[in-house]
């Protein structure tokens, strides 16, 4: 992407899709910031990567998770000695939807 290529990018547009308002500094800031980043883009589309598989990560992942064991349940006391506040023996939570 050449000079004049990033001068001419609609930064307005831009700024809409991700839904910011801005400067006129921030605008003349991240036009070239963005041409930048278009630059780096173009280089990565040179890069061979024939017979390279797609991945998610870097590194191979496997499950992680912690073998599944059955444990006693947690009795009513236990469960209410953590709550901040509790009424016939429930939690008492803010009320969050309004009529």
């Amino acid at each position: 992407m050449n000079e004049s290529e990033t001068n001419s990018m609609d930064i307005d547009y831009v700024s809409n899709l991700a839904r910011i308002e801005l400067t006129v500094d921030e605008k003349e800031k991240f036009r070239g910031q963005l041409g930048d980043v278009l630059k780096y883009f173009q280089k990565l589309q040179k890069v061979d990567v024939e017979g390279v598989e797609p991945t998610a990560h870097a590194f191979p992942r496997y499950n992680v998770w912690d073998e599944d064991s059955p444990k006693e349940p947690y009795n009513i006391d236990q469960v209410m000695m953590n709550a901040p506040q509790s009424r016939n023996n429930q939690i008492v939570v803010p009320k969050v939807v309004e009529d």
